[in-house]
C-alpha cells in the first residue's frame, strides 16, 4: 500500500470516514508505506490463477477475507459493491459534473459543515480510486465510485473488504498471465528481467528467501471457521 501524497487526513473528515467504514484505511494512508516491488514480483511468479493461491515451498497459501478485514479494517459484511454508473444526470452539481471536483488539499479553516463534507467526499474518492482499486498510475479516480460517495450515509453498509479482495485476485490473475501487456496493473506488477532491470538482483534474492522458507517461518492465523 502506498501513501497518497497531496491529500492529508484532516481530523474533520473522521466522522465521515467512520460513516463510510474507511477510517482505518485512512489512518494507514496517513502514514508512509513503501511498496516492496521485488517482493511483489516474486510472489506474482508463484501465483496460481486456477486456485487463487501462492505455490510456496511448504504448500499452498492465499490472501483471505480475514486478512483484508484484519489488515485494512474494511467491512466484510453487507451489500455487494457494483461499479456500474448510468444515471450521470443525478450527479450534476451547479451545472457541472460532481466528478470535476479538484480538491487536493485539506478543507479551508473555518469551512462550514457542507464544505468539510465535500472535501471529505473527495478524500474518500481518493482512497477508493488510488488505494483499494488503483490503476498502474495510481493518480486517477474512476467515476464508478461517485454514486457511493454521493450516498455517504449508506457507504458503511457495503462489503468493501470483499470488493477489495476480488479486485486483488483479479489483478494477480491478470498480471500472472504473461500474454497480458496492455492491462493497467500488468505494467505495474510485472516481474523484472534480471538481465535488464537494475532491480533484478533484488528479485533474485527475494526468490531465494522464499525458496528457503519453512513451515515454522510462517505465522498462520486461525480462520473464521475455526
Amino acid at each position: 500500500m502506498r501513501r497518497q501524497q497531496g491529500m492529508r487526513l484532516d481530523e474533520r473528515y473522521v466522522p465521515y470516514l467512520q460513516m463510510a467504514g474507511l477510517y482505518h484505511l485512512a489512518r494507514l494512508n496517513d502514514r508512509w508505506f513503501r511498496l516492496d516491488e521485488p517482493l511483489v514480483s516474486a510472489f506474482v511468479e508463484r501465483w496460481c490463477p486456477e486456485m487463487h493461491t501462492f505455490h510456496m515451498p511448504f504448500g499452498e497459501c492465499t490472501i483471505t477475507l480475514q486478512d483484508v478485514a484484519y489488515q485494512l479494517g474494511l467491512p466484510v459484511d453487507g451489500h455487494y459493491v457494483s461499479s456500474c454508473l448510468t444515471d450521470f444526470h443525478v450527479y450534476i452539481q451547479s451545472g457541472r459534473p460532481a466528478w470535476q471536483w479538484r480538491l487536493l488539499e485539506s478543507a479551508p479553516r473555518g469551512a462550514d459543515e457542507a464544505t468539510v463534507r465535500r472535501y471529505a467526499c473527495a478524500y474518500i474518492m481518493m482512497l477508493l480510486g488510488t488505494q483499494l482499486f488503483a490503476d498502474k498510475l495510481g493518480s486517477r479516480i474512476h467515476i464508478r465510485w461517485l454514486p457511493y460517495v454521493a450516498r455517504l450515509e449508506e457507504m458503511g453498509g457495503y462489503s468493501w473488504g470483499s470488493a477489495a479482495l476480488a479486485w486483488l485476485y483479479r489483478c494477480m490473475c491478470r498480471v500472472a498471465n504473461r500474454h497480458v501487456v496492455n492491462w493497467p496493473m500488468a505494467s505495474r506488477w510485472s516481474g523484472y528481467n534480471p538481465g535488464v532491470s537494475e532491480k533484478g538482483p533484488r528479485v533474485q534474492m527475494t526468490r531465494l528467501r522464499i525458496d528457503m522458507l519453512q513451515p515454522k517461518d510462517v505465522s498462520m492465523q486461525k480462520t473464521f471457521a475455526e
